[in-house]
């Protein structure tokens, strides 16, 4: 289906923290609540591909993570875990969607995860795209440095990123380049839509990604790895865990991961990368549609494992 298909999201705005977060609202209030919620460096118009599949039978909602796309950056470079977590909760709360069923997307999937097992009753079921954050030998490597190194590390970071300058391009058309090197799986009208709605212009007449540099930095502690595989354990509703095939990312079935959860199902798309709902649209959609309607994860689909 093209994107162009059907009318527009709506924009609406929310207050979490004192930011001004933006989300868009597909319509069909309604029907029952479906948030979709992007990943890093990213923003919620990523979604339209799945929105306008869904929003016949879902009153569908994105936000933008605070520091992306239209959300408003915080003031203290706070992109914490905990922060994005509140938003998320701020939002479902604010809109009374629960119980409501989520999609998100790697930063957005841990995000969903994370909440998923704090308000196990607000969540009626959910889909993460390789959301489950470092993978067992990551978290190793990070285990070995000393606090002092971890902080020395993120000062200097935080330091040299709050001078760096957000990128400009001199068009649009290197803006679009710069988004089809970062995923070759792209066609080029994803790539276009993405970076149309991933840019703003500056004063100057040039481009510049919509996004606060300073989400690139991770902060030098997180919550004990023992502390996140106890809200693994505490979620109720039933989820599917979506992994590409080519990706970066650790199978959470081969590295262990996967023993923390009650009722989750863990699949594999070949042919897709990190971004699996742009790489193979129809598969993941075959995956997605039944599930999040109650239905059982279809068996013996092709490119699937």
């Amino acid at each position: 289906m093209s994107i162009h298909d059907d009318s527009g999201p709506a924009s609406r705005v929310y207050f979490s923290q004192r930011l001004r977060l933006h989300y868009v609202d597909w319509g069909n209030p309604t029907a029952p609540p479906l948030l979709l919620v992007h990943g890093g460096r990213d923003h919620c118009r990523n979604w339209d591909w799945v929105a306008r599949r869904l929003r016949k039978d879902w009153h569908v909602i994105a936000p933008d993570l605070r520091g992306h796309g239209d959300s408003e950056w915080s003031k203290s470079a706070n992109y914490s875990m905990a922060g994005y977590i509140y938003d998320l909760a701020q939002l479902i709360h604010q809109l009374k969607l629960a119980p409501v069923t989520i999609v998100g997307h790697s930063l957005g999937g841990a995000i969903t995860v994370r909440y998923a097992g704090i308000y196990p009753e607000n969540v009626k079921r959910f889909v993460a795209i390789e959301g489950l954050g470092r993978s067992p030998k990551s978290q190793v490597e990070v285990a070995a440095k000393t606090m002092v190194e971890k902080m020395r590390g993120w000062i200097d970071e935080q330091r040299q990123s709050s001078g760096r300058l957000p990128r400009r391009y001199k068009s649009i058309e290197e803006a679009f380049g710069r988004m089809q090197e970062q995923n070759k799986h792209l066609s080029d009208e994803h790539a276009r839509h993405l970076t149309l709605h991933g840019i703003h212009q500056n004063e100057d007449g040039t481009f510049s990604w919509k996004f606060d540099n300073l989400v690139r930095v991770f902060l030098p502690y997180d919550m004990p790895q023992a502390d996140i595989e106890v809200l693994w354990r505490n979620i109720s509703s039933p989820s599917l865990m979506v992994y590409g095939k080519e990706s970066w990312a650790s199978d959470p079935r081969k590295d262990g991961r996967a023993q923390f959860f009650k009722s989750a199902a863990f699949v594999q798309i070949a042919g897709a990368g990190h971004w699996v709902h742009h790489d193979q649209l129809e598969t993941f959609m075959k995956l997605v549609e039944p599930f999040v309607k109650g239905e059982a994860v279809p068996q013996g689909l092709p490119g699937v494992s």
